[in-house]
């Protein structure tokens, strides 16, 4: 289903998700691991497409950065909270003090509880409970709770193992459509590339603009229109792509 990049690569813009996607899922978010050979692979297929291809994730792109280093795609972090283009200038919405304090709460409110992981992402904060299953219904409370304290600019986002608060101006879909809007994306169709709950938004625009979605699993509740079995099987499709660049 990916043969068009090769076919007509001046045609179609790429965008991924991370974790889930283009690499497996770990017990914690620290625990991530790029397989060999991925970041020559996103290169190529980078190149085979003139830059467009952008990675969008609900990672910090500095986290982001750290993991696929050397490369630094256009990138979408935090659900689009920040966004780097293709000139390396990098956007972010402003930092909020009271959200700030309301992340110390919940890892202080979330402290005693074995297994459960508050993840600090600066604009927004992930609850992972994939060791800790136990406490889904008391932490989804929480946070809940916490998203109604951080008020109207924030938005509650659930997805596997993991419960976000992040900012409502935000989305992937919002993102992917940035992207689209300026080299050398412009002009372009998209093909968005996910595996959660909130890839959902990009899979949306992407059929909205005559693109293709793709999702990393079953092909079961989703705006979706093909599916892929696993990570391991998009990297060597992509793998086989870069190798005709």
């Amino acid at each position: 289903m990916l043969e068009e990049l090769a076919r007509e690569p001046q045609v179609w813009a790429l965008f991924l998700d991370i974790d889930g996607t283009l690499i497996d899922l770990a017990e914690t978010p620290e625990a991530v691991v790029v397989p060999e050979g991925l970041i020559s692979t996103l290169s190529r297929i980078s190149n085979l497409l003139g830059g467009a291809v952008g990675l969008v994730t609900g990672r910090a792109v500095s986290f982001a950065d750290q993991l696929f280093s050397p490369l630094a795609l256009p990138i979408a972090g935090l659900h689009g909270a920040e966004r780097r283009n293709s000139a390396g200038d990098l956007e972010r919405l402003p930092q909020d003090d009271d959200f700030e304090a309301l992340k110390r709460s919940l890892a202080r409110v979330t402290a005693d509880w074995d297994g459960v992981i508050i993840e600090d992402k600066g604009s927004a904060v992930a609850a992972h409970y994939r060791q800790a299953q136990q406490w889904a219904g008391a932490l989804d409370a929480v946070m809940q709770s916490a998203a109604e304290e951080a008020g109207a600019d924030y938005t509650l986002q659930r997805g596997k193992m993991v419960i976000e608060i992040r900012p409502a101006r935000a989305s992937k879909g919002e993102a992917l459509k940035a992207f689209l809007d300026a080299e050398p994306f412009l002009g372009r169709k998209p093909i968005a590339i996910g595996d959660d709950l909130t890839d959902e938004a990009m899979f949306k625009v992407a059929n909205e603009l005559g693109g293709l979605s793709i999702r990393i699993g079953e092909l079961r509740d989703t705006a979706a229109v093909c599916a892929i079995p696993s990570p391991d099987a998009l990297r060597k499709i992509l793998a086989d792509l870069a190798r005709q660049a």
